[in-house]
């Protein structure tokens, strides 16, 4: 269960180089690096979600924390400015763990001190609690940094920021940025507050100037919060956009939050996949527009997304058996059907959702199939099936952005400037991968939804004979179109006109889906192509490295990493759907389990140790994949690695 990082005087890449993510289930949030230091304008103590899981703001930035004890001051924060790092707290760091709580601790002099985070589950609330471990009396003097923005973007001093504060006790004060901004609680349990505003001035943000963006911010501190701490006892911060939440009980907070978090994983004996699913269910959140439940893509930045949800929820929740989370997120996405799709986004600040996918839609059969399977919960499915029907209908009749089925029974789909698949890398004006045409994932999922609406139709007793006969149709076409000469497929195609056979990672699909369009022995040729070209121990690439187009390495601006996202570059996630197709080719045999237990040792190294502690990133570079890239914690990377470590276990 506990994972412990021991140091000695740390260097600072040492410990800013790994970050630490907690969230509150309604798309709230806190993070840093177990340095203390924010690298990331996403990092913040409290980034609270205004309009559940969207409308993000960070409120909370850092502490600036100071011990006193026998006349000499220990100053245990650590922030990065231009040209230097001051204080360097981190060199007083001794250890790390994350479970159940993000928990360090500091030695100095003959002085020990633990600092805990953790968040009231449901709320927008923070608490940080100091424990002195030591012998003797420790004196803190405790700072907050302030700053009032979507977190996007970075924050500045400006004279539109006053900062108010008002008193609503002897131990509560209410922080008031500005006119119409979010306000701020915040509650200390012991101690005293001294007013004294100040402007701290230009912390730098690495990460961000990695990704070519700005990387400079402000932040405003009111004043400071001196507490003495005698040995064994503990001062708690509580910082809230909640007034109820600050006069609250943490320590029944904390408690409540550590029976949650048990409760998910009753009876899993598995160290690693405990984890996992404690991970995990930090993309799961509640959405205030629908009343129920939903998933976030992805932290830092990610909102919820339909393709992403569909996907990771067969891991997440499904395979975990919550089965009331897992139809609440159905309704979720059902409850924003249009035209035959469910939603691909929800922006980030309320604005209508948008439905540029071909995949989600069809993704949704799949979720629906498994949860069948799961929970043996027909009612569900016979409450929605008109639904399922309307979705076959629209996409017969032809839906948005061109997406119809064509006269050989393939769903084609693209228009002018949208990316409708996952590999949706857009530059400007410019789709990095188009993919306009029958995409061959799309037609392995469309295979699915047909091959599900007749399972699903006939378990409830209904005519399904009509989509019966397209089935037979689709895949005859997806066996005379899509196979290459050399046994892979091609990854777009327009019958009789247009064929790509770049080797790409969407095959693996045809292999790894419920219901495979392909013959077993089409199916094993499929799986030994993806293998020999894409697969490494964290993912599968976007391209194979002999293509010409092939990037293998993912970074800098964000015109360089959009055009290398899609042409090379590691994606976790598929590492569950090829371990999927594996264990299918394999028949599931001993030797196979054992391959794919075996396998999952990078990604668990990952897990534990880079970058996001007990986190899987979004992706990697194809050279080398070593460091993770892109989002630290990416929801299908974990949910698919969940379901694949599931069905090896089977």
């Amino acid at each position: 269960m506990t994972h412990r990082f021991v140091f000695n005087h740390p260097s600072f890449d040492a410990v800013s180089g790994k970050e630490w993510l907690i969230t509150n289930g309604i798309g709230g949030y806190a993070s840093s690096t177990m340095s203390g230091a924010n690298t990331r304008r996403y990092h913040g103590l409290l980034v609270a979600s205004l309009h559940p899981p969207v409308d993000r703001y960070v409120l909370v930035s850092a502490i600036e924390e100071k011990v006193v004890s026998g006349g000499r001051e220990y100053l245990l924060s650590t922030h990065v400015y231009p040209g230097t790092i001051h204080p360097r707290g981190h060199h007083y760091l001794t250890s790390f763990e994350r479970y159940p709580f993000p928990r360090s601790e500091f030695s100095f002099g003959d002085h020990r001190l633990s600092k805990e985070i953790f968040m009231h589950y449901g709320h927008n609330t923070t608490v940080i609690e100091y424990t002195n471990l030591g012998a003797e009396d420790l004196l803190l003097e405790l700072s907050p940094l302030w700053v009032c923005r979507d977190y996007h973007h970075l924050f500045n001093e400006g004279s539109q920021w006053d900062f108010r504060i008002h008193y609503t006790d002897e131990r509560c004060i209410r922080v008031d940025p500005a006119s119409g901004m979010p306000k701020v609680y915040l509650r200390f349990e012991r101690g005293t507050f001294y007013p004294h505003a100040d402007w701290y001035k230009s912390f730098r943000y690495e990460r961000e100037k990695e990704r070519g963006l700005d990387d400079e911010e402000d932040a405003f501190c009111a004043g400071r919060i001196n507490g003495l701490l005698g040995p064994g006892e503990t001062l708690r911060l509580i910082f809230s956009t909640e007034q109820d939440d600050v006069h609250g009980d943490p320590g029944l907070w904390k408690a409540n939050e550590i029976k949650r978090l048990a409760a998910l994983t009753t009876g899993i004996r598995a160290s690693f996949l405990r984890d996992l699913i404690w991970s995990g269910d930090q993309f799961i959140v509640w959405r205030e527009s629908s009343s129920s439940y939903s998933m976030i893509a992805g932290y830092h930045w990610f909102t919820d997304w339909g393709r992403d949800t569909m996907i990771a929820m067969r891991g997440l929740v499904i395979a975990t058996g919550r089965k009331r989370v897992a139809r609440s997120i159905l309704h979720t996405y059902l409850f924003h059907l249009s035209d035959g799709m469910i939603p691909n986004r929800f922006p980030d600040r309320g604005a209508s959702p948008e439905y540029n996918t071909m995949d989600a839609t069809l993704w949704l059969f799949v979720a629906l199939y498994e949860y069948h399977l799961a929970f043996d919960d027909l009612d569900l499915i016979d409450g929605v099936f008109d639904k399922m029907s309307a979705i076959l209908e629209s996409h017969f009749r032809g839906t948005r952005y061109g997406i119809h089925v064509t006269p050989e029974g393939l769903l084609y789909g693209g228009a002018e400037g949208t990316q409708l698949t996952w590999m949706d890398a857009k530059v400007g004006d410019v789709v990095v991968t188009p993919r306009r045409g029958c995409p061959v994932e799309i037609n392995a999922l469309w295979y699915n939804a047909l091959s599900i609406y007749v399972f699903l139709g006939k378990a409830l007793g209904y005519d399904t004979g009509k989509y019966t006969e397209e089935l037979k149709k689709v895949r005859q076409a997806f066996r005379t179109f899509f196979i290459h000469p050399e046994g892979h497929l091609y990854d777009v195609v327009v019958p009789g006109r247009y064929t790509d056979a770049s080797i790409r990672p969407n095959q693996i699909y045809a292999v790894s889906l419920p219901f495979s369009p392909l013959t077993p022995s089409q199916g094993r040729k499929v799986l030994e192509v993806v293998q020999d070209h894409l697969y490494t121990g964290y993912g599968l690439r976007s391209l194979s490295p002999k293509d010409a187009a092939y990037k293998g390495v993912f970074s800098g601006d964000q015109w360089q990493r959009d055009h290398a996202y899609h042409q090379g570059t590691v994606w976790s996630y598929l590492w569950g759907e090829f371990a999927l197709g594996y264990l299918k080719v394999h028949g599931y045999s001993p030797l196979a389990r054992k391959w794919v237990q075996d396998q999952s040792v990078a990604l668990r190294k990952h897990f534990y140790d880079q970058e996001g502690i007990c986190c899987i990133s979004e992706n990697f570079d194809g050279h080398h994949p070593l460091t993770g890239k892109g989002c630290i914690q990416q929801a299908w990377s974990v949910g698919m690695m969940i379901l694949a470590l599931v069905e090896s276990k089977k």
